[in-house]
């Protein structure tokens, strides 16, 4: 056993098979360790009233009710700080993929702990007796688990399912209504008896009740595995940590256009051949966060702590790093990093190492910015630490560059030809005019208006003309894909 962490803290779903929850827990109570005062383990057992339905065990019986329940649970022991759960029911885990794709506490796994069981303690069997509902067979889930050559799964025939194993279990007297009589055991016999004559070298439980009746059935000579131990085997030796997919926060609104526009970028650099495939994102879309570049150049609102509000957001939906496209709000990013657990994704830091890969040592690089960006200094520092020269607009030249983003026919009133074009044009003319190597579009509509070109040609040169927004999605991408859950290191 591989119990390394004490304390450690199971959340162990109830409700949905009462008397079989109530054995595994006490079968884990016995495999934990006995320690003493705060280094013993914790245990959240939850039971909430949960209408099952007349027939929940047949083959096209709904388990919508069940998906939610179980949901709702599992995020109740997630808020509560389990580090593993436990869902002692086999219903359940026909949809396991769909629960751990949207919690972070790792559900163990009922039927991978059964077959690892069977693997490290029954090397011999061939045969496996399986003794579950019609739902459960119909889904194929130890099908899905031991489908491979070395095993062949016989289950009871379609009088014996019905008369003994699905009434040893739902009916009137069955185990699921709390009967501990000899009746379920007697039908839950003669299933194993069925099985047995079939030449099964051991049965397995697909109902987490049956184990309750083990003795008993094992007294008769039956070769039944105790799933419910198995399982708790398995989770006494699970490590802590979640499973759930990275998921990326965007801070939005800094501008809205720019929001979209990063948002299409991430989805095209990402590798994907099927929705599925995708970064998990979340968008705290708030355009009501002061402007950036009044604050910066003049007497306006600070935005520091509309944009910490923003992340703490973000934080609180579960991202495991943030992305802020825009340039400017980068200028307040030192303010609000150190407290956060998260980290903010530089967009500066990631252009920087970008042309710092593409150019020599101490090649000028032209920025067309928002004034706030420019005063800020935040692209000359992070150009200077790449070892770059930054080369900025001149006063009448930064005045084109803020009418093209800022003017009534800006990219910010939502224009992408005309007069802004033509402003920008003309600053990024003057740049390449005074030796610029690369250009970066330093405001986030600004690739709105001029695409990314690596060998833009200008007054007959080839220009490297960089997307800082375009750079920002492929880093994300890269920190997603490279690390199950950074937080992000």
């Amino acid at each position: 056993m591989q119990y390394t962490h004490p304390p450690y803290r199971f959340g162990i779903v109830g409700g949905l098979g009462m008397l079989g929850a109530a054995d595994l827990f006490f079968k884990l109570t016995q495999a934990l360790p006995a320690s003493p005062g705060e280094g013993q383990a914790g245990l959240i057992f939850e039971q909430r009233p949960f209408h099952e339905g007349p027939s929940p065990g047949a083959a096209e019986a709904p388990q919508s009710g069940r998906k939610l329940y179980v949901f709702d649970l599992v995020r109740s022991f997630e808020s509560r700080g389990a580090q593993a759960v436990l869902l002692p029911c086999f219903l359940s885990h026909t949809f396991l993929p769909e629960l751990q794709a949207e919690v972070k506490v790792p559900i163990v796994d009922m039927m991978a702990a059964l077959k690892a069981d069977i693997e490290r303690r029954h090397v011999k069997a061939r045969r496996i007796g399986v003794l579950t509902s019609d739902h459960v067979r119909a889904k194929r889930l130890f099908e899905r688990y031991f489908g491979e050559d070395r095993w062949a799964l016989v289950y009871p025939d379609a009088r014996t399912q019905e008369d003994c194993v699905m009434a040893a279990i739902y009916g009137a007297e069955g185990l699921k209504s709390g009967q501990l009589r000899a009746g379920p055991v007697d039908l839950l016999a003669s299933a194993c008896e069925a099985l047995v004559r079939e030449g099964v070298d051991l049965i397995v439980p697909g109902f987490s009740e049956i184990p309750i009746a083990i003795d008993a059935l094992r007294s008769r000579g039956y070769p039944v595995l105790d799933s419910n131990l198995a399982y708790v085997r398995a989770a006494t030796a699970q490590e802590p940590g979640g499973s759930a997919p990275v998921k990326v926060g965007v801070v939005g609104g800094v501008g809205p256009a720019a929001t979209v526009d990063f948002l299409g970028k991430l989805v095209r650099n990402t590798p994907a051949a099927r929705d599925q495939d995708h970064i998990k994102v979340v968008v705290e879309q708030n355009p009501q966060i002061p402007d950036r570049t009044a604050n910066l150049i003049g007497d306006g609102v600070d935005p520091t702590v509309s944009l910490y509000s923003t992340c703490k957001r973000l934080e609180a939906a579960e991202a495991a790093l943030i992305a802020i496209p825009c340039n400017t709000a980068h200028a307040f990013v030192a303010r609000i990093q150190p407290h956060l657990s998260i980290p903010i994704v530089s967009m500066l830091e990631t252009t920087a190492e970008h042309l710092r890969d593409h150019l020599e040592p101490g090649a000028k690089v032209g920025l067309l910015a928002t004034s706030g960006t420019v005063q800020s200094g935040i692209y000359a520092e992070a150009l200077e630490h790449a070892q770059l020269a930054p080369l900025l607009p001149d006063a009448p030249h930064q005045a084109l560059v803020m009418s093209a983003i800022y003017g009534p026919q800006g990219v910010k009133a939502g224009f992408t030809n005309g007069q802004c074009s033509q402003a920008l044009q003309a600053a990024l003319e003057h740049l390449v005019d005074r030796g610029a190597q690369a250009i970066i579009l330093g405001c986030t509509e600004l690739p709105l208006v001029i695409a990314a070109d690596d060998a833009l040609m200008v007054r007959g040169r080839p220009i490297r003309v960089v997307d800082p927004t375009d750079l920002l999605a492929k880093r994300c991408v890269s920190l997603v894909m490279s690390a199950p859950d950074p937080r992000i290191g």
